[in-house]
């Protein structure tokens, strides 16, 4: 995404507070400054709810705007249906061109597929107790157990190990089909191209497997052999299946 799209884009938060951890925010919200600006900030819950308290106390450290929603019944509560009401409100009323979900809730997938279905882009941050159908749904989905954790590692070198990502099957063949689409004659494919390939596809995010850029993604798993041009403006990397 370029600097112009990035100051141009309008993004709308929405905290499903009872399925969200407040400690997390800031992680949130800075995820959110590479894709535009977080004009609207809104979580929802029953804020005489003792178990919110840890939302509470953020609220106004980062301008999240609470709305009130009292349960229905025991063990029911209407925050869910007024986050999606106000959603689609906001497809209709307001110049967003990015949405945030932030919940674990696999209610929310008819919401997400209907945003997207409008030309929205949707990110989403939950647990990885998150349903599969909710994540896959999402533009790119990003897991908040232990989004600390894992950027440490790839920062030190201890991610994931290659052995543990060739046993998930799902995941090397999403990246051999990316690169077989995007490479040339001699089976070398820009990264950039195979990155946009793989986000075309579903939702996706190498931090999910410990790696802060795709490249060290690739690099980790010996099926993959990386290389790096230099040109006058930048360096490039390169990827192709090994053999």
């Amino acid at each position: 995404m370029t600097t112009d799209n990035v100051s141009n884009q309008s993004i709308a938060l929405l905290i499903d507070s009872d399925n969200a951890p407040a400690a997390k925010i800031d992680f949130i919200i800075a995820e959110l400054a590479t894709y535009g600006v977080v004009n609207i900030r809104r979580a929802y819950g029953n804020w005489t709810k003792s178990s919110l308290s840890g939302w509470e106390k953020v609220l106004h450290e980062y301008a999240i705007q609470p709305i009130q929603h009292f349960d229905i019944v025991k063990g029911k509560n209407a925050s869910d249906m007024a986050l999606l009401i106000e959603a689609m409100d906001m497809l209709y009323t307001k110049n967003v061109g990015t949405f945030c979900l932030v919940s674990s809730d696999c209610d929310f997938t008819p919401l997400v597929l209907r945003l997207r279905s409008d030309g929205k882009q949707v990110i989403g941050f939950g647990s990885k107790k998150a349903p599969a159908p909710f994540v896959a749904s999402c533009t790119r989905f990003l897991y908040l157990d232990d989004s600390e954790t894992k950027t440490k590692k790839a920062q030190t070198g201890k991610a994931d190990s290659g052995n543990s990502l060739k046993r998930d099957t799902k995941l090397i063949k999403l990246l051999r089909n990316a690169v077989e689409s995007a490479g040339g004659d001699d089976g070398w494919a820009r990264l950039g191209p195979v990155g946009t390939h793989i986000q075309n596809q579903g939702s996706f995010d190498s931090r999910n497997y410990g790696f802060s850029k795709l490249s060290g993604l690739f690099a980790a798993i010996d099926l993959f052999e990386i290389k790096q041009s230099q040109s006058a403006n930048a360096a490039s990397h390169w990827v192709r299946l090994r053999g």
